[in-house]
């Protein structure tokens, strides 16, 4: 576990301050209760991948802040609702997925927030909402939860409104109704009093928040916190090669810190308040500098998170990399490779093969467009033309650096 002083005595106020809140049910009454008491509370993950993204930090850091401060997160994964899957924000059905992939994409998950959690003595819990939904009895089912939510209601939410165009089927229109079950058995398990998650959430959050409240008649809570944007309001996690995952198989701990590295100047402060554990006052110095001092708080944005994902020892290897690039050393072990066999470039490979075998275009259009624009370098001499053939000869010591615009990179070694 980092080392972490807590800045504020109630985590609401922290929430607050960093800019991850949204909005919660009786907000005053949720305050008061996080302040005086260990607040049990759950964050739902559903499996759709076998890990989680840059997307899920905002989740897990604030699981992190509010355990720090002696509340208990319960993580759920979504063994059952992913069965389903989540109509929000989609214009189309999601892929059915197989109960032995989404048990191996849960079981992913549940490793991978053990490096953020601590689970002993039950300071923090793994559910899966598999164990008590997909054994349900339809008819007793609907008979206690399918009684206390109105169809004319629920058709007014997003979630479902922007199906209906194409045909929303019962089984997505099922989802709230999983999904707020399991606020209700983890009331009874757990004695949970609270769930958060995205501000996209809100809708099937209070779902469970008034289900809970209908059948227990006690008082729970729920609340948003906002999704993590760029400045232009466009929600982070992208890159040119996809998704942005915790598991560094799929991002390298040096992509990941190239990608915080490189965001927008306007979101330095934004994304340090929510994405590191330094001080308040320290994440405002860093990002009210100006001009060509922001990289300093580009850079020690980039490390924070690289560190807290992947360890100090990657972070530092991450750094000295970027270093070593900037400083036109190209030759440094931590650089994304591909390794590629020597007889593939006997007769040659064009470089617009090559750098969609990378995955550094999605298209030969985008290819020759970068190249036109002269945004591709090998080993440091800009490539001319799109019918370029890289042949065993341009490898030196058996490997070359390709470098996409200004801040790409990426190694090809021959084996």
């Amino acid at each position: 576990m980092i080392d972490y002083k807590l800045e504020h005595d109630n985590v609401f106020d922290e929430l607050v301050e960093r800019g991850y809140f949204e909005q919660a049910t009786y907000e005053d009454e949720l305050k008061e209760l996080l302040g005086k008491e260990s607040v049990k509370f759950y964050i739902g993950f559903d499996a759709t991948a076998d890990s989680l993204t840059i997307g899920h930090f905002i989740q897990i850091m604030v699981m992190m802040r509010m355990q720090r401060h002696g509340h208990v997160p319960i993580a759920l994964l979504g063994g059952g609702t992913t069965m389903i899957g989540d109509p929000s924000g989609r214009s189309d059905m999601r892929m059915v997925m197989s109960k032995e992939t989404i048990d191996h994409n849960a079981a992913c998950f549940a490793k991978q927030l053990g490096r953020f959690l601590d689970f002993e003595d039950n300071k923090a819990i793994i559910e899966n909402n598999a164990n008590w939904l997909l054994d349900l009895n339809f008819l007793d089912f609907m008979r206690e939860i399918g009684v206390h939510f109105s169809v004319n209601q629920m058709l007014t939410l997003d979630s479902y409104k922007n199906r209906m165009e194409d045909g929303l089927t019962f089984f997505e229109f099922s989802y709230m109704l999983m999904q707020s079950y399991d606020y209700l058995v983890l009331y009874r398990k757990h004695g949970v009093k609270l769930q958060m998650g995205g501000s996209d959430q809100w809708s099937n959050i209070l779902g469970g928040y008034d289900l809970v409240r209908k059948i227990e008649h006690d008082k729970v809570y729920a609340m948003t916190f906002k999704l993590l944007t760029t400045a232009d309001g466009v929600k982070m996690g992208k890159s040119q090669k996809g998704a942005v995952w915790l598991d560094e198989t799929k991002t390298s701990p040096y992509e990941l810190y190239q990608y915080m590295r490189n965001i927008d100047d306007r979101d330095v402060e934004k994304f340090l308040l929510m994405l590191t554990f330094l001080p308040i006052d320290e994440c405002k110095r860093l990002g009210a500098l100006e001009g060509s001092a922001i990289n300093e708080g580009k850079d020690i944005l980039a490390y924070e998170v690289t560190k807290l994902v992947h360890g100090a020892e990657e972070a530092d290897k991450a750094r000295e990399a970027s270093k070593a690039l900037f400083a036109g050393g190209a030759d440094s072990e931590n650089i994304p490779f591909t390794e590629i066999s020597k007889a593939e470039f006997e007769e040659g490979k064009s470089i617009i093969e090559l750098l969609r075998e990378l995955d550094l275009i999605k298209s030969n259009s985008e290819g020759r467009r970068l190249i036109e624009q002269n945004g591709i370098s090998i080993d440091g001499e800009k490539v001319k033309s799109f019918e370029k053939t890289i042949t065993v000869d341009d490898f030196s010591e058996d490997k070359i650096l390709i470098q996409k615009g200004k801040k790409i990179y990426h190694q090809v070694k021959l084996v």
